[in-house]
């Protein structure tokens, strides 16, 4: 979640570690479903896409508070002045902006809706497979083109590492007998559609590089 402290920074919700998850796939691997190591992971999941729709939502004249969460309105002129007009928070639309920044906080409305119906359905998860899958499909999510095509893994935005360091790690998570067993298919299901990707970027790559040559 968003916070600010008494100097008016924006400190937004880490990416989560690897290791993190690395553990979590361990365990359920080995059949083992702990509960803490759960609730760790999936509130620290929960945090980044608070975050994450709170940036986008920004982006689109929308801030929250970073101190009490009431929503500020503006027109993204850089130096205009956002005041909370309930308990006095302030800062200028360009500091806000750059706290967003570099941070992997931007995506269309595919990736928000994914975000937020994690945010919305952890909370009231019960068992632990239902928290384990919900985990799951949202670390294999995909950021989505005008025309529904995935473009790129959503795993970049939650887990820290550059965008080839995410997909390296998602696609040697392990995976065991005792694996919760839908997350098989999704991770085949992941594979096929990073297979896709990787190979219609290199397409275009070389569809640009032909062009500037005059080929």
């Amino acid at each position: 979640m968003i916070m600010s402290d008494t100097q008016g920074t924006i400190p937004w919700a880490p990416r989560v570690p690897q290791s993190l998850i690395r553990r979590l796939y361990e365990t359920d691997a080995r059949g083992i479903y702990d509960d803490e190591l759960l609730e760790e992971v999936g509130w620290a999941l929960y945090a980044r896409c608070d975050s994450f729709v709170a940036a986008v939502d920004a982006v689109h004249g929308r801030v929250k508070c970073p101190s009490c969460g009431a929503v500020v309105l503006h027109h993204s002129a850089p130096e205009e002045v956002l005041r909370c007009t309930h308990c006095g928070w302030q800062t200028t639309w360009l500091t806000y902006f750059e706290s967003i920044q570099h941070r992997q906080l931007s995506g269309a409305e595919a990736v928000i809706a994914l975000f937020q119906d994690f945010a919305a359905r952890f909370p009231s998860a019960q068992s632990p497979h239902e928290k384990m899958l919900l985990i799951d499909r949202l670390i294999h999510g995909f950021h989505r083109s005008l025309t529904g095509d995935p473009t790129r893994t959503t795993g970049v935005n939650l887990i820290e590492g550059r965008y080839h360091e995410v997909v390296e790690f998602l696609d040697r998570l392990t995976y065991g007998e005792g694996s919760t067993p839908e997350t098989r298919e999704t991770l085949s299901q992941w594979r096929d559609v990073i297979g896709f990707t990787a190979v219609a970027w290199n397409d275009a790559r070389l569809r640009r590089l032909r062009e500037r040559r005059g080929m």
